[in-house]
């Protein structure tokens, strides 16, 4: 039924006619209590009254009130953040998820935006209508979905700049480990190169934290980033939360959302003061940095405090005597700037972000705001919290928000015990789930890509849209203003949690924020909330292990496995990947049957009963699911590491011959091979196997010019020596063209070198069969330039000895400006990541793709004939190839097949990486398919190996 909504929504903070009163009542006693006050200096003290009392009296009233909007906010005309000259906007026909109702209210309906605010949301009288005449923008959103702007509540964009340069990085202080008067305003940059990306993926407001090197102030991120190949910082201190247009005046202060009034010199204000927000580290980061303990850093936090309560003390004692008329000798109110931040925090005028991983941690945050009575908004990065729910809820004042990743997790010790499943059962105990990006740790722009994670995992529907719209606003205080329909709202292309889900058009304060937007179609059932795979056995035996549930596959106990209510099968037929079944072709359902891992029989119930006439046979129901090749995965150092950022459980790093740190012991021409150093029953491995992703291809860990041979394992393997452990022991010769130490025009002279006969050993052998084509060469680079000069020396080699040379560009994010070139070239692409992001000088000219452009860089590249294949940057994300290569697909609008999506992490990833054993193995999957959220990996079948394994 349609609805006339006003401007309130639920959720908000509008007062009601009871608090109203109460809020009357209350300036009333206060005016009759400051006349009486004046009344008794003039009887009484008034050689001791000072001459600003009345201002003194008001700071120390104004001390005690909580911030919050003014009584008249909600009936405001204008927005303070109105653009003028914005024309009036009438959205028609739109699905509106309005965030009411705990994410439940769903309107169909129209959104009339005026003055930089939502005037109504429903249907309303024509009358309305004709007074905006001809200046009304009229908008049909044909039945889209509708939302209020997404909200990104733990974000370094501005700070941690992109590109990355010398001077654009404003993350973290290290000049202490308490620093609450750090602001992440006063590092802000407006020219950010991600502000418009992340606009693009929906995000209208970001919480701009500074870092996490320091338990208050600007706190370390001490994780490797390995796309930087040096530690990342997070952030601390005071965090500010922006809207993400661009604003006529291009300074950071007019991309704050609702600056504190002291910001624009207002230090004394008649209204309610606004939100504050700080950000906190404990743990493992600021440990870190300074080379201490989590005993240090608790100590740290309770001086710190302890510094800030008596700061309070003197103040309210002061203001005792100054509202009492005690003026004698009253002095200066008492006040630090370095610690005023802190003082707000004891007055509950502060919203507290808390990095905080592990339960210890998490504890001993909580015993410290009961030890100094303040609360926290919410803890973030958050990674144990599931664990431990009940202790959340002792926490001092209202119970903290979590905020978290979906599946990045394992990266350093404190992640370990990560899990999918953790935004589920927090919301199952009562706390309210924020997913975040820790921009520039992970793309912004694809924030709502982790609340779908989080949904396909478990988390309700309504709960999953809410945790990056409208809990985010609470948390942070502003849900007057954002989080609902209020200000900002996004046109989506198909339902929000619906894989690839991609904005149409974007309005930040009324504004428009895309031109000419690229619209992929999607299918008809993306308009509809995804049916998800149900997961309560896993989540409960993730509780059961600690966190750390097992993970290794279960072999089946019949050589025959008949798999039954097939929808679709896809096959591999030598390098291709074909369509063998469809049910909607065949009229019904398939049945497939597995002998020993192969597959005997592809067709109909009728077609394959002479298979499966073995009565031990284990039947499964596949319930509408499919069959298909499964996927490999390259890039990261999936097989060599356990955790990223813990040396002892990793392989290490390769010395690079072109520094003066070679080892001599190795001698000249050594060549460090991958195979050696592989590690079995990772987590990510095992994660990625049980994800559909059976084959991983890695080389050598290196930050410099020579990495080594890469080599192909088996995700699913126990140890080295099991039967497929190890599926090709050298595949490719991998180096890297991306530092500039030594200069760029240094590593490709000593390219040319070695491809024309120079170096020693098995460097020179390895080299002259890159020559005659036997081996590929597989180069790591982003910029544009250095792959034109690395294909003219590619042209140069093969005229001089007259073979065609196999060269893969892995990274590869400015490939498409070169995209006919490359094809013409017959070098292949790995583009790495996928979904590009311009991290560095080199790899900026990046193609977005849709809406900002028709084109992603898979597509500019399939055009022109170029082979393209998609890797991974970190090993956790192994396990996403899935939704990796179907996201591709359903941004290029029609011109990818499944069959051509799965080859961009199968087949093709094979012809540039030097595999030449065929992954032949097929992922058997329940619900759907491996291209979309309803189907779950159930079964691994592996003719290689001889068996089917069952991992669901």
């Amino acid at each position: 039924m349609d609805k006339h909504l006003p401007l309130y929504r639920p959720g908000t903070t509008r007062p009601t006619a009871l608090k109203s009163l109460l809020v009357a009542i209350l300036v009333v006693t206060a005016t009759v209590f400051s006349v009486g006050i004046a009344f008794h200096w003039r009887q009484n003290t008034a050689s001791h009254v000072p001459l600003n009392a009345a201002q003194i009296i008001q700071q120390c009233q104004a001390l005690y009130v909580l911030p919050g909007p003014p009584s008249d906010f909600h009936e405001r005309t204008q927005s303070d953040r109105y653009v003028v000259g914005t024309p009036p906007t009438l959205i028609r026909n739109a699905t509106i998820w309005t965030g009411g109702d705990s994410g439940h209210e769903v309107i169909m309906g129209d959104i009339l935006i005026d003055k930089g605010i939502i005037k109504q949301v429903g249907t309303f009288q024509q009358s309305v209508l004709n007074t905006y005449k001809d200046l009304l923008v009229v908008v049909d959103a044909a039945g889209a979905w509708v939302t209020p702007g997404i909200i990104d509540v733990h974000s370094h964009l501005g700070v941690d700049s992109a590109p990355a340069l010398r001077g654009s990085d404003d993350t973290n202080s290290l000049k202490g480990l308490v620093l609450p008067w750090l602001r992440s305003l006063d590092g802000l940059n407006t020219h950010d190169d991600a502000y418009q990306l992340t606009v693009s993926g929906g995000v209208t407001t970001a919480n701009i934290l500074p870092g996490s090197a320091d338990a208050i102030g600007a706190q370390s991120f001490y994780i490797c980033h390995w796309l930087y190949n040096k530690p990342i910082l997070s952030l601390g201190g005071q965090a500010f939360t922006i809207k993400l247009r661009p604003t006529s005046e291009r300074s950071s202060s007019a991309m704050v959302l609702e600056p504190p009034h002291s910001l624009n010199g207002t230090h004394v204000d008649q209204s309610r003061p606004r939100w504050r927000q700080m950000k906190h580290a404990c743990g493992e980061n600021p440990s870190r940095v300074y080379s201490n303990t989590r005993m240090d850093t608790i100590w740290a936090f309770r001086e710190a405090y302890n510094t800030a309560r008596k700061m309070k003390e003197k103040q309210d004692q002061y203001c005792s005597k100054a509202l009492s008329g005690q003026w004698k000798n009253l002095g200066e109110f008492p006040d630090d700037l370095q610690w005023e931040a802190l003082v707000d925090v004891l007055r509950g005028r502060v919203k507290v972000h808390n990095h905080c991983y592990e339960a210890v941690d998490l504890d001993g945050m909580v015993r410290l705001t009961n030890e100094f009575k303040f609360s926290i908004a919410a803890f973030h990065h958050a990674h144990e919290t599931y664990l431990v729910p009940d202790l959340l809820k002792k926490a001092y004042g209202p119970t903290p928000a979590i905020a978290l990743f979906a599946t990045n997790a394992r990266y350093k010790r404190e992640a370990y015990r990560g899990s999918e499943f953790a935004p589920r059962i927090l919301a199952e105990n009562g706390l309210r789930v924020v997913m975040k990006s820790d921009h520039p740790v992970m793309n912004s722009r694809h924030l709502l890509h982790d609340a779908q994670q989080a949904h396909y995992y478990g988390l309700p529907h309504n709960l999953a849209l809410s945790s990056v719209i409208s809990t985010p606003a609470n948390v942070l205080g502003y849900d007057h203003r954002i989080g609902y329909m209020k200000q900002d709202v996004v046109i989506w292309d198909s339902h929000p949690l619906s894989l690839g889900a991609a904005p149409k058009q974007v309005y930040i304060d009324g504004v428009a924020q895309l031109k000419k937007p690229h619209v992929s179609k999607k299918p008809s059932d993306s308009q509809k909330i995804p049916k998800t795979p149900n997961f309560d056995q896993e989540a409960k035996e993730t509780l059961e292990y600690d966190g750390l549930p097992p993970l290794e596959p279960i072999q089946s106990k019949s050589d025959t496995i008949v798999f039954t209510n097939i929808d679709s099968v896809f096959t591999r037929q030598g390098q291709k990947i074909i369509h063998a079944f469809s049910s909607a072709r065949k009229g019904e359902a398939g049945v497939v049957v597995v002998k020993s891992g192969e597959i005997i029989c592809i067709g109909a119930s009728l077609d394959c009963t002479h298979a499966h006439t073995d009565s031990d046979a284990d039947v499964f129901d596949l319930e509408g699911g499919s069959i298909s090749p499964a996927l490999i995965s390259f890039g990261s150092r999936l097989g060599l590491n356990h955790i990223d950022a813990e040396p002892s459980t990793n392989d290490g790093s390769v010395h690079d011959p072109l520094k003066s740190d070679w080892p001599s012991l190795l001698g000249e021409g050594s060549i460090i091979r991958a195979v050696d150093g592989l590690q079995f029953s990772t987590r990510d491995a095992l994660l990625a196997y049980r994800s559909g992703v059976t084959v991983g291809v890695t080389a050598p860990s290196s930050s410099g010019f020579l990495d080594g041979l890469g080599t192909a394992f088996n995700t699913g393997s126990s140890h080295r020596l099991a039967t497929g452990a190890v599926v090709q022991d050298f595949t490719a010769l991998h180096i890297s063209i991306d530092s500039t130490k030594p200069s760029v025009s240094t590593q490709i002279a000593a390219l040319r070198r070695l491809l024309n006969g120079g170096g020693e050993g098995e460097l020179k052998d390895l080299f002259a069969d890159v020559v005659k084509g036997n081996l590929p060469l597989v180069i790591q680079v982003q910029s544009a330039d250095t792959m034109a000069s690395l294909i003219n020396l590619k042209f140069e080699t093969e005229k001089i000895h007259g073979h065609s040379i196999h060269i893969t560009f892995v990274g590869a994010n400015e490939a498409h400006l070169l995209a006919k070139e490359i094809g013409n070239a017959c070098v292949g692409v790995v583009l790495r990541p996928s979904r590009p992001f311009p991290a560095t000088w080199k790899s900026k000219r990046i193609l977005p793709g849709p809406p900002l452009t028709r084109d992603s860089s898979i597509m500019a590249l399939v055009e022109h004939n170029v082979t393209v294949a998609v890797g991974v940057e970190e090993q956790w994300a192994s396990r996403n190839l899935r939704f990796d290569v179907a996201w591709s697909a359903l941004e290029a609008d029609g011109r990818l097949s499944p069959q051509d999506a799965i080859a961009l992490a199968s087949t093709n990833l094979e012809s540039l990486l030097g595999v030449r054993v065929p992954n032949l193995d097929l992922v058997a999957v329940k619900g759907g398919s491996l291209l979309d959220f309803k189907g779950k990996v159930v079964g691994l079948i592996s003719p290689g190996r001889g068996l089917v394994d069952l991992v669901g």
